[in-house]
């Protein structure tokens, strides 16, 4: 849905210092499809880098998350997962059932959000949205 976010660029940008391990974990990210947790990022990172440790991933996520590179997710799987934060807004619909994310946008929803907020006497400064089902074409 969204196009592709270089992170470690963003890391650039931001001052950030970007040791090999985190060139790895950035790419790993730049290129997730999914919202991963932090265990599939490690699996993934070191199929290319064998020497990155778990609690290397843990650190670099959590640097990230604090700098606004990512965005933490909670999908009611019990797990943190993430994904490169958007230059776009998106919402997500989770599928229950297998745990897949799929990120919409329809600006008829974004539209009501906002009458919504101004009729309980609200400006909409952000929000988030996420709605969890089952495939119809599985009952």
């Amino acid at each position: 849905m969204p196009n592709p976010i270089d992170i470690e660029a963003i890391c650039a940008e931001r001052g950030l210092r970007i040791t090999e391990q985190r060139r790895v974990i950035a790419k790993v990210l730049s290129e997730s499809t999914d919202h991963p947790d932090v265990e599939k990022l490690h699996e993934r990172a070191s199929a290319i880098d064998p020497g990155i440790s778990i609690a290397t991933v843990y650190r670099t996520v959590r640097l990230f998350e604090e700098a606004g590179i990512l965005d933490r997710h909670d999908f009611g799987d019990g797990r943190a997962r993430y994904e490169a934060s958007p230059e776009a807004h998106h919402d997500h619909l989770i599928d229950v059932e297998t745990g897949k994310v799929v990120e919409f946008v329809d600006p008829e929803l974004e539209s009501l959000q906002r009458q919504i907020a101004e009729k309980l006497g609200f400006r909409l400064v952000d929000h988030r949205m996420e709605l969890y089902g089952v495939r119809l074409d599985r009952d």
